[in-house]
């Protein structure tokens, strides 16, 4: 199964991804954004500017590493990533499914108000950012283009949202064990 934990910068996806990764035997977490750092390493600047999602081989390389994995994995692959565009979402996780791939795909959803306090938190919420600025942008893709299943995270932990995220898809999570100290060193210095 391919879990691919959508939603805007600071909705709480990579948070959520890292503790089903540590929950859940056999896991595996697969960051398509290392797609993106490859091309913008490995390319000229005038060619990779912008968005990475915006380049068709980002787009191409995910999808085809994700159908590599399924075929060579047996475990749980989880994806956290923001995808708004539905072109490019249809690119890769409608073309997953369409493949016969199971994909179960969570929006993680939280108001512009908490999303913008989420990342003044980890220093990344000048209003000049890239994540404040996509706020409106992946809100309005969530309300009408990209709907599946929505996880409403304002008032809610990181192991609330995991464990919803397990009982959707019928799987069992391991107890967690760490303290609250450990949780808070795992979110900032460990992923």
């Amino acid at each position: 199964m391919i879990l691919w934990i959508n939603g805007a910068f600071g909705a709480g996806k990579t948070s959520a991804a890292y503790e089903l990764h540590r929950r859940l035997p056999n896991a595996f977490v697969y960051d398509p954004e290392n797609a993106g750092y490859f091309i913008r390493k490995n390319s000229p600047e005038s060619f990779s500017r912008g968005d990475f999602q915006d380049i068709p081989l980002w787009r191409k390389m995910n999808y085809e590493m994700l159908k590599l994995l399924k075929s060579q994995y047996d475990g749980i692959i989880i994806v956290p990533m923001t995808i708004v565009n539905k072109n490019y979402y249809d690119e890769i996780i409608t073309k997953l499914i369409s493949d016969g791939e199971a994909v179960k795909h969570f929006i993680l959803y939280a108001s512009k108000d908490t999303i913008v306090k989420r990342l003044k938190s980890r220093s990344i919420g000048r209003p000049d950012s890239f994540a404040v600025q996509a706020i409106d942008r992946c809100l309005k893709a969530f309300d009408t283009d990209i709907t599946e299943i929505k996880i409403m995270t304002d008032d809610k932990s990181v192991d609330d949202v995991v464990t919803e995220i397990a009982q959707a898809c019928n799987l069992n999570l391991t107890r967690g064990r760490r303290s609250g100290i450990r949780k808070f060193y795992d979110k900032v210095f460990a992923k």
